[in-house]
């Protein structure tokens, strides 16, 4: 930038956008002392390299802008839990279901634990059956990412949002910020009905 430019001739670029042409470095520097702008290498590999008239730290902060902004606009992957039994109530089935539907709608991973006790353990098969169900009447919002499998006394499966439903909730999320508005990082999120974060129970 400016001085530490060691090219004898750059291709200049006016703050605009517009094409100057190739002007020797002194010549270069002087216009941009002459509109108070930085001569800013933006090419230094070409021959000779380009260089263009800008505020270098207007353009800074305006860069430093965009990506704070971008990572405010990206949804972190969060990954929820729900717990179930293979002998689930029909109605209470349906409940969780419903939990498990607004996760993938709000673009969050869902992780299904299916838990068998006692003599239950030796039924793994009304576990697989459970989860199957569920897969295919959430198919149309999401996908099995890790197929079910025994851990221990448990059945695990993780579902995970099509890409379709987690840009939905990313542009719902978006627009429910509205302009020149900023979600509190320290806010914290009300509690869902019966379930939450991996780590609670949804039983």
């Amino acid at each position: 930038m400016n001085e530490q430019i060691r090219a004898r001739e750059v291709r200049l670029v006016g703050p605009e956008g517009e094409q100057v042409g190739i002007v020797p470095l002194e010549r270069a520097l002087q216009l941009a002392a002459d509109v108070d702008l930085d001569l800013v290498e933006v090419a230094p590999m070409a021959r000779p390299p380009v260089c263009k008239l800008m505020d270098f730290g207007k353009f800074k902060y305006e860069s430093a802008l965009k990506a704070r902004e971008a990572r405010r606009n990206q949804q972190q992957t969060v990954i929820k839990e729900m717990k179930l039994r293979p002998k689930i109530d029909p109605h209470d089935y349906e409940t969780k279901k419903g939990h498990v539907v607004r996760f993938l709608k709000a673009g969050d991973k869902v992780k299904v634990t299916i838990m068998f006790r006692g003599r239950e353990q030796s039924r793994p098969e009304l576990g697989y059956r459970l989860l199957r169900r569920l897969e295919s009447e959430i198919s149309d919002l999401g996908y099995v990412e890790a197929a079910p499998k025994q851990d221990g006394r448990n059945m695990i499966m993780v579902l995970a949002p099509h890409r379709a439903t987690k840009a939905a909730a990313t542009a719902a999320a978006t627009a429910a910020k509205g302009p020149g508005r900023e979600r509190d990082s320290g806010a914290e999120a009300p509690p869902a009905d019966d379930a939450g974060p991996a780590g609670q129970s949804g039983e």
